[in-house]
């Protein structure tokens, strides 16, 4: 092989080697592995609504003496270090919101939190099982570390979902996950 002809050969392979690490470097987003993104929401409040007078407010109607968590569950690693509280609250007007309270895990490319009704499993055995069944998205996690809310839409029957996951959608796999018991 000529000087000539080798060198485009090496010029060839340093292209396409750019090219690799730079879709590499996308797909994998490792700068934020070591950038933390901490969040300190509080709870949030919403106003009772107002009754007609004379009404007693019956047994479907919102608890009007404040926030009341409904179920609870401690955050437990699976693909990256995680610790923290996830509580499903219920607030004064009747809304629900998905409360994590310090939360600490990695920061990680296109990360979500989620209601499912996997179980959560210890281990490797959990990091995948939490979109076999079903599950709804509540966002994106609005940062890796700190206390945050996420609001539940109205048309979620609770009933249904048993456990949160910090969900990495781009890699299918879970973070860390709690399992929500009656508080």
């Amino acid at each position: 092989m000529d000087v000539k002809r080798r060198g485009r050969v090496w010029a060839g392979a340093l292209v396409a080697a750019v090219v690799v690490l730079g879709i590499g470097t996308y797909w994998f987003q490792p700068w934020k592995l070591w950038r933390d993104e901490t969040v300190s929401e509080a709870l949030p409040t919403a106003a009772a609504p107002q009754r007609p007078a004379g009404s007693s407010g019956g047994s479907g109607s919102p608890d009007a003496s404040g926030p009341r968590t409904l179920a609870q569950g401690t955050l437990i690693s699976h693909e990256h270090a995680t610790t923290g509280t996830a509580k499903l609250i219920r607030l004064a007007d009747g809304s629900h919101t998905l409360r994590l309270e310090g939360l600490d895990t990695s920061n990680g490319p296109d990360l979500r939190v989620w209601l499912t009704d996997a179980p959560v499993k210890e281990g490797v055995a959990g990091w995948r099982v939490f979109d076999d069944g079903k599950y709804v998205s509540l966002g994106k996690l609005k940062g890796n570390k700190g206390d945050q809310n996420y609001e539940v839409p109205a048309d979620v029957n609770l009933a249904d979902y048993s456990s949160v996951t910090i969900w990495c959608d781009r890699f299918d796999v879970s973070f860390g996950a709690a399992a929500l018991t009656p508080a």
